[in-house]
């Protein structure tokens, strides 16, 4: 399992197997293989991974605009606990954080 931060070093996802989950463990995306980026349960675009760990939203991706479709819920990975705060990092010219109530 891999623990991802917004900007501010705030814990807000896990990805384990692809999977996209809450902090609280419920699915909330999966990773679109060769795109390198992460869509919500209906095959929208969220974001991807900058920095290693840091799940942000490029402003101008090209697939802001395409539906991978909707591919259901794996359900829950369960609470993986609160890793605390990881650091504040400048955000990337072109990205954003992630809006919160788009990955519950």
């Amino acid at each position: 399992m891999k623990r991802l931060f917004n900007s501010r070093g705030q814990h807000i996802a896990n990805e384990s197997g692809g999977r996209l989950y809450a902090p609280a463990g419920g699915n909330v995306g999966r990773q679109i293989d060769g795109a390198g980026i992460f869509v919500d349960l209906n095959g929208r675009y969220l974001g991807e991974v900058v920095y290693g760990d840091r799940l942000l939203s490029d402003q101008s991706s090209g697939y802001r605009a395409t539906n991978f479709g909707n591919a259901g819920t794996t359900g829950s990975i369960g609470n993986a606990g609160d890793p605390g705060s990881h650091g504040a990092i400048g955000v990337p010219g072109g990205y954003e954080d992630i809006a919160p109530d788009r990955l519950r």
